[in-house]
């Protein structure tokens, strides 16, 4: 509807201009050396729906004026129509979130079990009462004289001597067995072959090989078996170490 409108009013804008150039073109054509001025009458605006009779003017005769020059009429400055900001819809907010509510669980009654069913007890009997007999008086034995024999006589028997108990024989103590001293190095020869068996379970024989050659150069000895036993080869062969200070023989 605001469009409809605005449309309209632009197209009664033109139109008036176009209108109004065209009679100030058609004026500056036809311009007689001497015109007339007449005034324009009044415009008077219809009222809307008069309570009171209105009388129409009464129209003065014209009155001839000197003649003007005519100057030269500015073209009309057009007139935009104001513009029209459309209506800002309010702002809605939007609707706050609210988690849900967590629903509670019912409490859940725990299964009732059946009673179990018992056997009643069997009936036990009352155990059965003896009769009593009456009580008979005692018979009293005739007293009969006891027979007195004399002890036998033993002869006196010599005690037979035992044999003395013979005691264990007490062993000496045995004195703590010495770890197995590692075979002497006489030539370098010998280091080849005892450094053989000190790398046969090394990852990296030639590795081990090389080093406990080495070791066995410069301190004649070789540990016994296959890992450890560095202390019976002595502090040389023990803190032997490589220059970034590890330990060099194996």
């Amino acid at each position: 509807m605001a469009l409809s409108l605005l449309s309209v009013f632009i197209f009664l804008q033109v139109f008036r201009n176009i209108v109004f150039a065209a009679s100030n073109e058609e004026s500056k054509i036809s311009v007689p050396p001497s015109p007339s001025y007449k005034p324009s009458p009044p415009l008077v605006k219809p009222s809307t729906l008069p309570t009171t009779p209105i009388k129409p003017p009464t129209t003065t005769p014209p009155v001839k004026s000197p003649a003007t020059p005519v100057t030269p009429t500015k073209p009309p400055v057009k007139s935009y129509p104001p513009q029209v900001k459309p209506p800002t819809s309010p702002l809605v907010k939007p609707p706050t979130y609210k988690p849900p509510t967590p629903t509670v669980k019912p409490p859940t009654k725990p299964p009732v079990q059946p009673p179990t069913y018992k056997p009643p007890t069997p009936l036990v009997k009352p155990p059965s009462i003896p009769p009593v007999k009456p009580p008979t008086a005692p018979v009293k034995p005739t007293p009969t004289t006891p027979v007195t024999t004399p002890p036998p006589v033993k002869p006196p028997v010599n005690p037979i001597p035992s044999p003395p108990v013979n005691a264990p024989p007490v062993k000496p103590p045995t004195p703590p067995a010495k770890p197995p001293t590692p075979p002497p190095v006489r030539t370098r020869i010998d280091c080849v072959s005892l450094c053989g068996t000190r790398c046969g379970q090394h990852s990296r024989q030639n590795v081990c090989t090389r080093a406990c050659v080495t070791c066995c150069y410069r301190c004649k000895c070789v540990p016994p078996g296959t890992y450890g036993n560095k202390e019976k080869c002595g502090s040389c062969y023990a803190n032997m170490k490589t220059r970034g200070g590890r330990p060099k023989c194996p």
